[in-house]
Parts: structure tokens; sequence; C-alpha cells
């Protein structure tokens, strides 16, 4: 177990972050890792945000369930057990530094993306893709939300069917993280954590989750997706700084 600072830290971060993304379907997990990074080895804090992340999306898809689109869900399955088996080839695990930059990058990649590519999720061989991209993505920086995100904005989905579709794929893919981390990768870089820390997390994961539920049935789809734009661009500008810092210090 960690100390009584880190173990506050922790607690706090997955409480509001979890909250976070109760609203806005992503960011939250962004920010978490962007802490446990901070404060543990790489595969530890993989480990740990991939358990914490699976309570919380884990949850929100329970909530919202009626509106999963199950279609969408299992194409981007598909495409995540196809990246889990690169992985797994490769053995990759990323320093800390990189780990930090490919987060920050991420939604700026989101963002230059050109239109003419019109991602949607719906589209057939798209949700593949999808699962492919973000999950290989959330295997070297950890999370995959903005970019996840690139695939659903053009969808017909109102903003429930857009949280509860991403929430049930990002279930699976923090499943596939933890397993990757925390058994497949060989011993020495294999990440393990205090089983009563992950169970404490897991409980306030879930608390902030359902806290923000009344919220997002308040939003409207307009705000919904301008908050969300500008939460993780924010967060994106202060890891990039905080990678290459650590490596221009390292």
């Amino acid at each position: 177990m960690p100390s009584l600072a880190v173990f506050s830290i922790l607690a706090v971060s997955a409480l509001v972050t979890s909250f976070i993304s109760g609203i806005l379907g992503m960011a939250g997990g962004m920010i978490f890792m962007g802490v446990l990074l901070a404060l543990l080895t790489v595969p530890q804090a993989m480990v740990l945000h991939g358990v914490t992340q699976f309570a919380s999306n884990g949850w929100r898809a329970i909530l919202w369930r009626s509106a999963i689109d199950w279609r969408v869900f299992r194409g981007c399955a598909y495409g995540t057990f196809a990246a889990l088996a690169l992985f797994i080839f490769v053995q990759l695990v990323v320093s800390k530094p990189i780990a930090l930059i490919v987060l920050g990058l991420t939604p700026f990649v989101a963002l230059a993306l050109p239109k003419d590519l019109a991602l949607d999720v719906q589209k057939r061989g798209h949700s593949f893709a999808c699962g492919l991209v973000c999950s290989s993505l959330s295997l070297v920086g950890g999370v995959s939300g903005p970019l996840l995100d690139v695939f659903f904005v053009r969808s017909d989905m109102d903003r429930r069917a857009v949280v509860a579709t991403k929430a049930s794929t990002q279930a699976l893919g923090h499943v596939v993280k933890v397993g990757y981390f925390g058994v497949l990768v060989g011993g020495a870089q294999r990440g393990t954590v205090d089983p009563m820390l992950a169970a404490f997390m897991v409980v306030l994961a879930i608390t902030g989750t359902t806290l923000a539920r009344r919220i997002l049935e308040r939003m409207t789809d307009a705000s919904f997706r301008q908050w969300t734009r500008w939460t993780v661009m924010t967060t994106g500008v202060v890891y990039l700084g905080a990678g290459a810092w650590m490596l221009a210090s390292g």
C-alpha cells in the first residue's frame, strides 16, 4: 500500500476523474493516467488505470446499457483483440516520458485528421479500425479517448448512445490493458498493484460515475461536445509539456 499522501491523491483523482468521464464519456481517464504516471512506474500505472477505468466505464455501460450499439461494439472488440495479439508479439513497454508525450499528442492527432477521411464508427469496417487503432494507442500511452471520439463524432448517435457505446468499448480495452501489463509482458516489465488499493479505486470510480448521471441527462448535445473538446485539449498541452521536460532533463 502506498503512503497516506499518495493514497489520498490517488483516491481523490479516481473519484473526480470518474465523475468527469461520467459526464463527458472521456477526458477523466486521460487526466487520471497523468496522475498515475507522476506517482507510479509505467506498468503499475497502466494496471491501476486499467482496473479503475474498467470499473468506471463498465458501470457507465451498465447504467446506459439500453443505449449501447452492439454492432459497433462487436467491430471494436475484433479490432481490440487484433491489437493485443500484435503487442503480445512485440512485447512493447514505453518509457514514462514517451507515455506522457503520446498521451498529450492524442487529442491533437485526432484534431489533425483530415475531414476527407470521414471516419464514422457506424460505417462498415470503421468499428474494427477504431478498435485496432485506439487499443494500440491505449497500450502505448494508456488512453485513447480523444481519438476514439473522432470515430463517433460523425455518427448519428445521440449523447447517450455515444457515452454508452464508448463506455462498453473502453471497458473491454481496459481489460486488455490490465491483462497485457499485468500478465502477458515479460516479468521485469510486469506491473503489480496492491489489491486493497485497486478495490478502493473501483469503489470510487463507480461512485463518481453514478454521481455524474444526473448532470449528463441535463446537458445538451452541443454543450456535451464543447466541454469534451476543451477538456481534452487543455489536458493534452499539460502532458506534452511534462513529457518534453522529462526528456530534456533526463
